[in-house]
C-alpha cells in the first residue's frame, strides 16, 4: 500500500523509508537501556567489592603458600617417597608441595606488579573456616572412617559458606556423600576408612 505521495506504509500503519532515502546520520549516540543496566551493575560491584590490597599482601600470601608448602615436602619426605613404580604414601603430597612451592615462588614475583588483589575483609575468614574444616576432616577419617565427617564438612560448606537453606543443605551433603560411598568404596574399591 502506498501513500499519495508515494511512500510505503507498512502493516502498522507506520512510514517506511522509500528507496535511496538518507537516513539521520545526526542520531545522538545514547547508551541502549541493556548497556546502561550493565554499566550500572558494573558500578555497583565496584562500589561493593573490598579495597586493594596491594602488592606487599600479594607477597604475604606467596610466603604463607611457600611456608605450607615446604611443611608439606618435609612431611612427605618423611612418609617416604618410593619410587614411580612404587610409590609410597609420600610421593603424591610430595609432587603437590613442590607444585605449591612453585606456584609461590611464581605468585612472590609476578604479585608484586598486581594491585587489584582484595583486601582481607570479614568475608574473609569463611576462607579459614573452610580450611580449619578440611584439616578437620583430614584427622577424623582416619579414627572413624570418612562418611560422618565428609557428611558434616559438606553440610557445613553448603549451609554456612554456600548459604544454602537448611533442607537443601541437609539433602545434598546425604546425597554428595553417599554418591562417594557408591563411586569409590563399592564400584572401585578404594581402601578408604569408612565405617559400613
Amino acid at each position: 500500500m502506498t501513500s499519495p505521495h508515494g511512500e510505503g506504509t507498512g502493516a502498522g500503519g507506520g512510514d517506511l523509508a522509500a528507496p535511496g532515502a538518507r537516513v539521520n546520520a545526526a542520531t545522538p549516540n545514547t547508551l541502549t537501556p541493556d548497556a546502561a543496566g550493565i554499566e550500572q551493575l558494573v558500578a555497583e560491584w565496584e562500589a561493593d567489592k573490598p579495597p586493594a590490597a596491594g602488592p606487599a599482601a600479594n607477597v604475604a600470601a606467596a610466603v604463607v603458600v611457600g611456608a605450607i608448602g615446604i611443611a608439606g615436602i618435609v612431611g612427605s619426605l618423611a612418609l617416604g617417597l618410593g619410587t614411580p613404580a612404587d610409590p609410597h604414601a609420600g610421593m603424591w603430597p610430595f609432587i603437590v608441595c613442590v607444585i605449591l612451592v612453585l606456584l609461590a615462588v611464581a605468585l612472590a614475583v609476578v604479585g608484586r606488579g598486581v594491585t587489584d588483589a582484595e583486601k582481607f575483609s570479614h568475608q574473609s575468614w569463611a576462607v579459614l573456616g573452610g580450611l580449619v574444616s578440611l584439616i578437620a576432616l583430614v584427622m577424623l577419617i582416619p579414627v572413624v572412617g570418612f562418611e560422618i565427617p565428609s557428611l558434616l564438612l559438606t553440610f557445613i560448606w553448603l549451609r554456612f559458606l554456600g548459604k544454602e537453606s537448611w533442607k537443601m543443605s541437609t539433602i545434598l551433603s546425604v546425597v554428595i556423600v553417599a554418591a562417594f560411598y557408591g563411586i569409590f568404596v563399592l564400584l572401585l574399591g578404594v581402601s578408604l576408612p569408612h565405617l559400613f
